[in-house]
């Protein structure tokens, strides 16, 4: 597509005088890892239940009643466990017609503004969807199909991921923090 803009060149790195941040970077990085591996298994468990489900329907004229509400609960959990690591690499959108017109200390206060501002957000987010699973779960809350499956699981997949990203850009903005203090 295009080459790679100045504010992805440098991902993440721990700050090498903070072992805090640095142990935090190396646990998040593995849970990542193996989040994204867990969640190509869930893409593609997601096509093979929905496939199912076509050919079910199709060859047998049977009624599948599970098999959609199990592929969105797969596709939630791999969305938004998937989110940190996304954002790690600083795959989310972001705005780029700044960055060639900005300095480059400018475009580092750029990043730590624009991660204190998503920071802000997806920790209301997150409240907000533990606040739900709670309430799913207290409440017994199922959904309104014939399999009737806990609602709380795809909130606390929701909400598991939504931490976790605030985890992320809190692990970058300390890291872009740790840097300027040592420049």
């Amino acid at each position: 597509m295009h080459s790679p803009v100045d504010d992805r060149r440098e991902l993440v790195a721990p700050a090498p005088g903070h072992p805090l941040v640095a142990g935090l970077a190396r646990a998040l990085a593995l849970c990542n890892r193996v989040i994204v591996v867990l969640a190509a298994l869930a893409l593609i468990l997601a096509c093979l239940i929905l496939s199912y489900s076509v050919l079910t329907r199709t060859l047998f004229h049977s009624a599948t009643y599970w098999q959609d509400e199990a592929a969105v609960f797969l596709l939630v959990g791999a969305t938004f466990l998937t989110a940190a690591f996304v954002q790690s690499q600083r795959g989310h959108i972001g705005i780029e017609a700044f960055v060639g017109v900005l300095s480059p200390a400018m475009n580092r206060i750029r990043l730590v503004l624009v991660d204190v501002a998503s920071l802000a957000f997806c920790t209301f987010f997150s409240w907000k969807s533990w606040t739900l699973a709670h309430e799913a779960w207290v409440d017994g809350q199922v959904s309104n199909s014939m399999w009737s499956p806990p609602l709380a699981i795809p909130y606390v997949l929701m909400a598991a991921g939504m931490t976790l990203l605030c985890v992320q850009i809190l692990l970058q903005i300390l890291t872009a923090l740790s840097k300027a203090s040592r420049s």
